[in-house]
């Protein structure tokens, strides 16, 4: 079975707000980035629409590792949660509904296809891969931002003037 690596970040601006993710996937000496991001939305969704976006872009079954700063995403799945959630009919095991149904429901039918491990890094702190998953999310994400109020009657793009 093929080993890709896959390294995933999301980003928000504003939570809700627009948002950004970015994937690298890494298999035999080669790199394939992907993004994008929505203008209406929250940071957990970006990071769980990374990894489906990436899982996706398989086009058969491969053993996956999958390396995220979202402790959302990494421990759901590690520890069985999403699973859980899924089989309570997407309510948590207090009875309070899971949150983003849709993308773990796609999320899990993925890994169903590969045989997938997550590992976390911790965010910001130098790992090349992640950074650059991060700077991918965050410029996605800023293709969404209204442009700013300067306060003389008119908008401005990126803040002073």
């Amino acid at each position: 079975m093929t080993h890709v690596d896959i390294y995933t970040d999301g980003a928000c601006s504003g939570n809700p707000g627009p948002g950004g993710w970015g994937a690298v996937l890494v298999c035999r000496g080669r790199e394939k980035e992907l993004s994008g991001g929505e203008p209406e939305t929250t940071n957990n969704r970006m990071e769980l629409t990374a990894v489906i976006s990436a899982l996706s872009a398989l086009k058969y079954p491969c053993e996956v590792t999958v390396t995220s700063d979202s402790r959302y995403v990494v421990d759901a799945v590690s520890n069985g949660w999403a699973e859980g959630w899924r089989a309570r009919g997407w309510k948590k095991a207090d009875r309070s509904p899971a949150l983003n149904p849709d993308l773990w429901g796609r999320l899990l039918d993925l890994m169903s296809v590969h045989k997938v491990t997550f590992c976390w890094v911790k965010g910001h702190e130098g790992h090349p891969y992640n950074e650059r998953c991060d700077r991918l999310a965050v410029a996605c994400s800023e293709r969404f931002r209204r442009p700013k109020d300067d306060g003389a009657g008119g908008p401005t793009e990126g803040g002073t003037t």
